[in-house]
């Protein structure tokens, strides 16, 4: 027997409870087949990869949309998975500022497929399609910087002036 390895005999190591080193969660191998289909068929103007080797923590960037006052920008995201992605969805934050009003001070997205509206369905590529999308069409009905809600709905002009200056400042 081996000690400590609940009533494993060393002649059947092969059945051992230990891991082996090149061991992968369930969630890990979501994760990485979901980055191979990412690489294979990369959604339009967004990239996103493991920072290192960190399989759970992803370095992502999406570019500016055209024809709206991000466009030229390119921003940075960190996206977190927990450990029982799929099951639980990505923490989503932009690392660039940002004026968007379905994006916190600090950087959190707040989108209804990032919270209640999670299925494991979903994948990475369509989190950062649907991130990519609120640039085009912000829902200031769902806000978590009301200001930049009621400056889009009150006077849309003056608020993509402010996201445009924004972009140039900190996106270029």
């Amino acid at each position: 027997m081996i000690p400590g390895g609940g009533g494993i005999s060393s002649s059947n190591s092969s059945t051992s409870s230990w891991a082996p080193t090149t061991w992968v969660s369930a969630s890990g191998k979501r994760i990485q087949r979901e980055m191979v289909e990412l690489n294979n068929d990369p959604p339009r103007d967004c990239s996103a990869g493991p920072k290192g080797d960190n399989l759970y923590h992803w370095i992502a960037t999406i570019i500016g949309t055209p024809g709206t006052p991000y466009q030229g920008g390119i921003f940075f995201l960190d996206i977190i998975f927990p450990t029982d992605y799929p099951f639980k969805p990505p923490q989503v934050v932009f690392k660039t500022r940002i004026y968007h009003c379905n994006v916190d001070a600090d950087g959190h997205v707040s989108m209804g497929i990032l919270k209640d509206g999670w299925s494991p369905a979903l994948t990475i590529t369509k989190v950062l399609l649907a991130v990519r999308s609120i640039l085009a069409n912000p829902d200031p009905y769902n806000a978590v910087v009301p200001g930049i809600a009621h400056l889009y709905l009150g006077d849309r002009a003056k608020h993509d002036d402010i996201a445009a200056e924004c972009t140039i400042r900190f996106a270029k």
